[in-house]
């Protein structure tokens, strides 16, 4: 494993401000003392976190979404995954967001574990889970989601993936975490 000297390399808040209160995201700019003593300003979001979920059904195909998001302007597909509600256990909101976006129930839970998405300007975290041996019991969607849901094979993903029709960060990764899990 890499190992690095953390304490060379702290950089210590001096001054914070919060310059947007956001539904979703808050924004902060904090003067910061760096390690050579000097001083710089660090803006950075903060948010919730989340989960995502490669949910395997009983014939070995990945559970997929086709969700627009604004931002791009486009339709994505992506692993299911949702925002942590406040005091809500990381497994226990994968086992909501499942249900509420694809509307299958997981009797098996598997974290696999975590990845910060956006290190550079958030302190947002995505934990990462697999849910298999699923059973259908109908979606519940949240007011203004709208989705679609399809299967994918796990050739069909790597297909996918290499032709550039999945290109969500958080999908990705899971999936190349879970990997050898998969197969």
């Amino acid at each position: 494993m890499l190992k690095t000297n953390e304490d060379a390399l702290t950089e210590t808040q001096l001054e914070t401000e919060q310059v947007f209160d956001g539904v979703l995201l808050n924004v902060h700019r904090d003067k910061v003392r760096l390690p050579d003593g000097k001083t710089g300003i660090r803006e950075y979001i903060t948010h919730p976190g989340a989960v995502a979920i490669i949910a395997i059904l009983p014939d070995g195909r990945l559970i997929f979404e086709r969700q627009y998001r604004y931002p791009l302007h486009r339709a994505f597909l992506e692993i299911p995954a949702g925002k942590i509600d406040a005091g809500e256990a990381i497994e226990a909101c994968a086992r909501r967001e499942l249900r509420e976006e694809t509307g299958y129930e997981a009797a098996s839970w598997e974290h696999v574990g975590v990845m910060h998405p956006c290190i550079g300007y958030s302190n947002e975290r995505i934990e990462v889970f697999i849910a298999r041996d699923l059973t259908h019991v109908g979606h519940a969607w949240d007011e203004g989601e709208f989705l679609e849901l399809l299967s994918l094979s796990l050739d069909e993903v790597r297909a996918a993936v290499s032709a550039g029709e999945i290109t969500d960060g958080k999908t990705m990764t899971a999936l190349f975490m879970a990997l050898d899990r998969l197969v």
